[in-house]
């Protein structure tokens, strides 16, 4: 009977305790047993001695493999609680970055084009009785702005209906807006008000699309804030195209005195910064002690490795719309 007891002690306690404890205790039992059992039965050869030290042996081992096999199922179990936790973490940051990518597209997509409607409705408001004329013409920028927003709206809320792979087959050669589109954005601009003076300097050459969205983007919501906030009605544009990066310059007096109501949600800002920071880039934006707010951003490129044509710093471009003489 205290055979018995001592195996069953042997097996709970290697099934229990780690490895090095359990052969220790394993050992003390073993030798306690043929000093009790077999020892003072016959002399250390007899079978019964060998017998003992093989039934703790045995015991223990099956107490040490099942103690390895529960440690094993708690092990991958716990492995797939963290890979389900990761899983969850990993859709969760998915769909925030979802959200924030869908919020700064419908802002870009939205506030401009209401800005500059708004800014032409309060042209038509002011001409409207002496000059119908030019009220007209406010009007049908306002017309041509709101199918402009309702059909990139009705594009954007198209995708967000599809599944992944659906909206590609939906839109497989849908064009991204890009530095391709600056001209039109200049000439809107212009239309609602904006004396907007361009330089380019480099040597301009295809983009990464991100890289490429990015930039038409915020130079689309700079301009908008020129215009909606500045002083002047004036603001001057540099796209910058050096070796390594894609360099953006613009800057607009900043308007002084009382603060006009309705500036804005004040996500502009952020959104830029986010736009430029998710390629890569970098983003600075303030007011200067000369009394002009400058915005900066850099977007990294694939370095070009062609010979430049048009060296850096150089004008080579200058909006057609730009009344000559007026200071940006």
């Amino acid at each position: 009977m205290l055979a018995v007891s001592a195996l069953i002690a042997v097996y709970t306690v290697a099934r229990t305790v780690r490895r090095r404890t359990a052969v220790i205790a394993a050992a003390l039992t073993a030798t306690a047993l043929y000093v009790v059992v077999a020892y003072p039965m016959n002399s250390a050869s007899d079978p019964e001695g060998g017998a003992v030290f093989a039934w703790v042996g045995t015991f223990a081992a099956v107490g040490g493999t099942v103690r390895t096999w529960r440690d094993y199922t708690a092990a991958m179990e716990e492995r797939a609680l963290r890979a389900e936790a990761r899983k969850e973490e990993e859709a969760r940051r998915r769909v925030a970055e979802e959200r924030l990518r869908i919020a700064r597209e419908l802002h870009d997509v939205v506030a401009h084009h209401i800005a500059l409607i708004t800014i032409q409705a309060g042209v038509a408001g002011h001409f409207l009785r002496d000059r119908p004329d030019r009220a007209e013409v406010a009007l049908a920028h306002i017309r041509e702005g709101g199918r402009t927003v309702l059909d990139e709206l009705g594009s954007l809320l198209h995708v967000l209906r599809q599944s992944g792979d659906e909206a590609d087959e939906a839109h497989p050669t849908e064009p991204v807006p890009g530095l391709s589109s600056l001209g039109r954005l200049l000439e809107s601009l212009t239309a609602a008000g904006l004396s907007v003076r361009h330089r380019q300097a480099g040597r301009p050459r295809p983009l990464p699309t991100a890289v490429d969205l990015a930039a038409y983007r915020v130079i689309q919501e700079a301009l908008t804030n020129a215009h909606k906030h500045g002083a002047g009605a004036v603001a001057a544009l540099l796209v910058d195209y050096r070796t390594d990066a894609l360099h953006i310059e613009i800057s607009n007096p900043v308007r002084t005195g009382p603060v006009p109501e309705a500036q804005g949600t004040g996500h502009g800002l952020t959104g830029m910064r986010e736009r430029a920071h998710a390629v890569g880039g970098s983003f600075r934006a303030g007011a200067g002690a000369s009394g002009r707010f400058r915005l900066e951003v850099r977007l990294p490129l694939p370095e070009d490795e062609t010979p430049a044509d048009v060296p850096s710093g150089s004008d080579t471009s200058l909006d057609a719309t730009t009344p000559r003489g007026r200071p940006a």
